[in-house]
């Protein structure tokens, strides 16, 4: 999809296709439609980026609050979101074992405690192995730092979404 494509879609339209590039957040993509027309691809990314930069910390926890855990209920029930589906299914979160999503429980359970919000992690750039790693270690982060590293997650996933949408390599973007 180029930009001329995106410059020309409705609202309507602009919202079913980037509605959830920011998990469970259609209201970004609403907002980032009146920014149009976008110069180019990567101005339409930096416009989402820079919608979640200008919330205040509240606004900001939100968005972290709407991602589901990595391996959690949601996805032992079926309820993820079609991309957050793709992205557990891509470093093998649907596989673990029950003692391994039993430790990545106990985490989520420890971190969402800690931060009052999930754990967030571009996970389909990872291994399956290093998730529960980096959930640990990130578990020990002052505040205002995991707030940072999880919005730039959050960033990360939107690019990769982004590229996804497009058609792109999300290097690219």
């Amino acid at each position: 999809m180029d930009i001329e494509k995106v410059n020309s879609m409705d609202f309507r339209e602009f919202v079913d296709v980037f509605g959830n590039v920011v998990e469970r957040c259609p209201l970004i993509a609403a907002a980032v439609w009146s920014q149009r027309p976008f110069s180019d691809l990567q101005d339409l990314k930096q416009h989402f980026y820079a919608f979640i930069d200008a919330l205040p910390q509240s606004g900001q926890e939100g968005i972290l609050r709407c991602h589901p855990d990595l391996a959690g209920r949601e996805l032992q029930l079926g309820t993820l979101t079609a991309e957050s589906q793709r992205e557990q299914s891509s470093v093998g979160l649907p596989g673990l074992g029950a003692d391994e999503r039993l430790r990545l429980a106990e985490l989520n359970a420890q971190y969402r405690a800690r931060f009052g919000f999930p754990f967030v992690l571009a996970a389909r750039l990872r291994a399956r192995e290093a998730v529960p790693r980096e959930l640990a270690r990130r578990l020990h982060c002052p505040r205002a730092q995991e707030l940072r590293t999880a919005l730039g997650e959050v960033k990360t996933i939107a690019r990769l979404r982004l590229a996804d949408l497009l058609g792109i390599d999300p290097a690219r973007l």
